[in-house]
């Protein structure tokens, strides 16, 4: 049997396996260790935080064009390394940036690599600047993502995106720290964007664990972004799909109730503040400040 070499990446995939893996890092080395470990990987998932960490630039100050530059040289590898998979690609933001400059530094970042998905914070002024991207016929991940609301101003923002060009990344594990069930809010998502059109798919991010793996593809997120060892003690448990209990709970945790939503309002009419929102974004901007002289 001859496989081509598109099948051989894809030859180790579980069976019944229908979301899609993505390795969350900002590492080449790790995508190549990812590849190898899994024998397929779907996508890989950047911000500034995970761009800061990478060993290249470990005790390193740039300029504000050279951060740049190493953010493009990393993500121009891991692009070569998976051309048909995708990855994303952060605007920098801050409490104070507008939508317009946002705009702008998506526009120079879609142009590095031919599958990118650029990613926008889940704020008034991201959300704008996501509606123009869109416009404009780029890929989006909305980003940040703490709340059914949130989800909802995603859907009503990029209405009118083809399936596949639209991702949203509920951060599950950042939830889980302050005491609530976060894959609730992945089952609500999926749930109250089943009264919608498809356009927008759910990328489960902030993954800690395998039960976290195993509770997102049981739920039917689209895809979900690992770090490489949760994908490493998944890899070593022969890569489980099944999750024993047919709706995830967690007794430790608080659950997050469904609300109805009606997805059909302007994406300005609803609530986008969380302060996990405020907090990631600043972490950010501290993470990626760091690295400039």
């Amino acid at each position: 049997m001859h496989l081509r070499a598109k099948d051989l990446l894809n030859f180790m995939r579980p069976q019944n396996l229908k979301a899609r893996i993505f390795l969350d890092s900002g590492d080449p080395q790790e995508t190549r260790a990812a590849l190898k470990l899994l024998g397929f990987l779907d996508g890989q998932t950047t911000n500034p935080s995970l761009i800061a960490k990478n060993p290249a630039a470990a005790g390193k100050k740039f300029s504000a064009a050279a951060v740049l530059n190493f953010y493009q040289k990393i993500v121009k590898e891991v692009s070569s390394l998976i051309p048909q998979g995708s990855v994303s690609v952060e605007v920098y933001s801050d409490k104070n940036t507008l939508a317009e400059e946002m705009l702008e530094q998506a526009q120079e970042f879609n142009q590095w690599i031919p599958n990118a998905h650029i990613k926008f914070p889940t704020t008034p002024e991201g959300l704008k600047a996501a509606e123009l991207a869109v416009a404009e016929k780029m890929r989006v991940n909305t980003t940040l993502v703490f709340s059914q609301e949130q989800a909802a101003a995603v859907y009503a923002a990029t209405k009118g995106a083809k399936k596949g060009d639209v991702f949203i990344s509920p951060f599950i594990g950042r939830l889980d720290d302050i005491g609530e069930n976060g894959m609730d809010l992945v089952a609500n998502i999926i749930k109250m964007y089943q009264t919608g059109d498809g356009h927008v798919e759910v990328l489960t991010a902030s993954v800690r664990s395998m039960d976290h793996i195993k509770q997102a593809i049981a739920l039917g997120s689209d895809i979900l972004t690992t770090p490489l060892k949760v994908l490493q003690d998944w890899a070593a448990a022969g890569m489980p799909i099944e999750y024993q209990e047919a709706s995830i709970k967690n007794q430790e945790l608080k659950p997050i109730p469904y609300r109805d939503i009606n997805l059909d309002k302007a994406w300005a009419n609803y609530h986008l503040g969380h302060e996990l929102t405020d907090k990631g974004l600043a972490k950010f901007a501290t993470d990626w400040k760091g690295l400039i002289e």
